[in-house]
């Protein structure tokens, strides 16, 4: 059951990154001009998918903190990479970027130090 903490707060750091991700992909290019990088900075920040990729980033963290009162930092930390993982085959799903041999060994690598990690 202690898991779920390490759990959370991968899958709340995921929807983050994806819905920040999904929210800057429409909002467009960053601009040149600064008056107008200002507006998009704040027309972003003021995007409520935006605020939810952000208070999901908070959740996370006071999801880890609970986690590391019951893991050790040695053992819990490695687990965060799964957050790669995720990102990697949901970005290849929602935003059509390509999963190459070489990122797919390197997820295999992940997966695996992850296993031999959570063993020691």
């Amino acid at each position: 059951m202690n898991h779920i903490y390490i759990l959370f707060t991968i899958l709340f750091t995921v929807y983050g990154q994806i819905v920040i991700k999904w929210q800057v992909q429409l909002a467009g290019a960053f601009p040149q001009e600064n008056t107008e990088k200002l507006q998009y900075l704040i027309k972003l920040l003021l995007n409520p998918w935006v605020i939810s990729g952000f208070a999901c980033a908070f959740i996370a963290a006071l999801s880890w903190i609970a986690a590391m009162t019951k893991f050790q930092l040695s053992y819990a930390y490695p687990f965060m990479s799964l957050a790669f993982v995720l990102v990697l085959i949901l970005s290849n799903i929602f935003f059509k970027e390509p999963i190459t041999m070489a990122k797919s060994i390197g997820m295999g690598f992940i997966v695996l130090g992850i296993i031999f990690g959570s063993r020691g």
